[in-house]
C-alpha cells in the first residue's frame, strides 16, 4: 500500500506521496496509475516530496506519466500539506525546492482547510513573440520559460472545438522539444485576465499557477494589461504581481483527504 495526500488549487488537483514510500519504484508508471480517474486515485500530477530544513523538495510527474519542472498550484499545495496542522495567526514562510528553481511562499492567511499563500515565482527567462501557422492557423505566440515551458497566444478566448484543436497542436510543436503549457488569454482589461489552460502531459485544467503567472506576463508585456492583475481561469482568480524582483502569484489551496492506494502491481 502507498500512502498519500491529495490537495488542490483552484481545481487543479495533485496526489503527494512522500520520497521515501515509494523508492525503488518506478514513477512515471507509478504517477500514470495513481493519477488515471477512472482506475486511480485520481489527479492533474503526482508530486514526490521529501522534507527539508525550510520546506521540502519536489519532483512533479504529470499525468501522462512525463517529468515537469514545476507547478505554482502544485507548489502552494504542498505547502497547504506541510502547515495543515499549524493553526497559527501569524504570517508562516515555506520554501520549496522543484526543480524549475527554488519557490519561497507567505501563508497570509487561512480559513478552515484553506490557505492563502503569495509566492515568489521567479522571472520569466527568454521572452519573445513568434508567429507560427498551425492546424490550418497563423498565430502570434508569446514564448518563454518560466521554470518551464510557457507558451500563451492572446485573443478572444477559443470556442471549444478552437481549444480542443490547437492546444495539443502547439503543445506538440516542433519548437517545443520537451512540449509546452499552452495558455490562450484574453485581456478583459487593464487589471483582468481571462484563460484557459491546455497543460502539458495533462490536457485541459481548472486552474495553472505558472499559466496564470506566464499569461500575465505575455498579457502585459504584448497586450495593454497591467503588470499586476486578476487572471481567471474556469476554477477561479489569482493575482499576479510581475515585480523586477519576481512575479508573485497569490492564491489558495486546500487539503483534500489522506488515504492509501493498494498499487495494482506497480
Amino acid at each position: 500500500m502507498i500512502a498519500f495526500s491529495k490537495a488542490h488549487a483552484y481545481g487543479n488537483d495533485f496526489l503527494y506521496v512522500r520520497a521515501d514510500a515509494v523508492e525503488g519504484r518506478a514513477h512515471d508508471a507509478l504517477a500514470r496509475a495513481l493519477c488515471d480517474r477512472h482506475t486511480g486515485v485520481g489527479a492533474d500530477g503526482l508530486i514526490i516530496f521529501e522534507r527539508t530544513a525550510d520546506g521540502a523538495a519536489m519532483r512533479l510527474f504529470n499525468a501522462d506519466g512525463s517529468r515537469s519542472e514545476v507547478s505554482g498550484n502544485g507548489v502552494r499545495g504542498l505547502a497547504a500539506l506541510l502547515l495543515r496542522d499549524n493553526d497559527a495567526r501569524e504570517e508562516r514562510p515555506m520554501t520549496i525546492h522543484s526543480e524549475g528553481g527554488v519557490k519561497r511562499l507567505v501563508r497570509t492567511g487561512r480559513e478552515g482547510l484553506r490557505q492563502t499563500f503569495r509566492a515568489a515565482m521567479g522571472l520569466p527567462e527568454g521572452l519573445r513573440q513568434v508567429e507560427v501557422t498551425i492546424a490550418g492557423e497563423r498565430l502570434r505566440l508569446a514564448v518563454m520559460t518560466f521554470g518551464n515551458p510557457q507558451c500563451v497566444t492572446l485573443g478572444p478566448l477559443p470556442d471549444e472545438a478552437r481549444f480542443a484543436r490547437l492546444g495539443p497542436a502547439l503543445e506538440r510543436h516542433e519548437m517545443f522539444p520537451d512540449r509546452t503549457n499552452v495558455e490562450f488569454a484574453h485581456v478583459v482589461g487593464p487589471g483582468s485576465v481571462r484563460i484557459l489552460i491546455w497543460e502539458r502531459g495533462v490536457g485541459p485544467t481548472l486552474s495553472s499557477g505558472t499559466g496564470s503567472c506566464a499569461a500575465l506576463i505575455a498579457a502585459a508585456a504584448f497586450g495593454g494589461a497591467a503588470r499586476d492583475a486578476e487572471v481567471i481561469a474556469p476554477g477561479g482568480r489569482q493575482r499576479v504581481e510581475w515585480r523586477d524582483d519576481s512575479v508573485y502569484l497569490t492564491g489558495w489551496a486546500e487539503v483534500l483527504f489522506d488515504g492509501t492506494w493498494l498499487g495494482h502491481g506497480v
